[in-house]
């Protein structure tokens, strides 16, 4: 007690971060919009240990119109997608846009839909996973469906193939958007997603993939300045796909 805090508020003037020049997917981009591919291994902004080489650092490098209303340490981002986790995101280049990209994931009218190759078979080729997502009572870092502080969490699910070794392709899209919610709900079902170290099994072959079988590969939302209803894909990047035909080629169990 008897503390005295005093913070200065930015006033939303230069980021301080650097622009870097690395290579981006740009899927679409007009005056007030970006729709990239992520790549895996790649965070989206700088955050504690990861100051360079994330999405914003690029971002930076390629235009110098992103919206400042998201934050001086995430310039134009809307949502995210984890470190391992790659895909399609949409990037606001100012302010209006990320005020109306940001109510409609409010409002859940922003749909993604997702391909993961996950562990085990299913008795249906369609589901839904209702249970609220939370911080980890006792591993504050990782989350969890049994916490006590859960927030409402759905996914649906279908499969899209069974393969021989006893793993399924799944569509996967969120109806709400947790922290880590597909990696945690199929894991809450005993299937978690192929190269997940977090949610999955602590032993795994990593010559498979190595990192969490995740892609985003759809986005749908409304423009923010014309109105227009949008939708962009993105294939299966080269891992995925790789992992996919070893999976449909050995018969054995992994």
């Amino acid at each position: 007690g008897g503390e005295e805090v005093r913070v200065k508020i930015p006033n939303g003037g230069e980021t301080g971060l650097l622009g870097e020049d690395i290579p981006i997917d740009i899927v679409y981009e007009d005056d007030y919009i970006i729709v990239v591919n992520k790549p895996h291994g790649m965070v989206v902004h700088p955050a504690a240990g990861n100051q360079q080489g994330t999405l914003v650092n690029a971002l930076l490098n390629y235009t110098p119109y992103l919206a400042k209303e998201s934050g001086s340490d995430r310039p134009g981002i809307v949502h995210r997608l984890d470190k391992d986790t790659s895909g399609l995101m949409v990037v606001a280049k100012d302010d209006e846009s990320y005020r109306s990209l940001s109510r409609q994931l409010k409002e859940r009218s922003v749909k993604k839909t997702y391909l993961a190759v996950v562990v085990g078979k299913f008795k249906d080729s369609t589901g839904e996973i209702n249970l609220p997502i939370g911080r980890h009572s006792a591993k504050r870092k990782i989350m969890s469906v049994h916490s006590d502080r859960g927030r409402e969490a759905i996914t649906l699910y279908r499969v899209v193939e069974e393969l021989p070794t006893g793993h399924s392709l799944l569509e996967v899209d969120l109806q709400t958007g947790r922290t880590h919610q597909i990696r945690v709900h199929l894991a809450s079902l005993n299937r978690p997603v192929v190269g997940d170290l977090v949610y999955g099994p602590k032993k795994v072959k990593r010559n498979l993939i190595d990192r969490q079988a995740l892609h985003a590969a759809k986005i749908q939302f409304t423009h923010p300045h014309t109105g227009e209803r949008l939708s962009f894909e993105a294939p299966l990047p080269d891992d995925m796909r790789l992992l996919l035909d070893t999976l449909r080629g050995k018969a054995e169990n992994i």
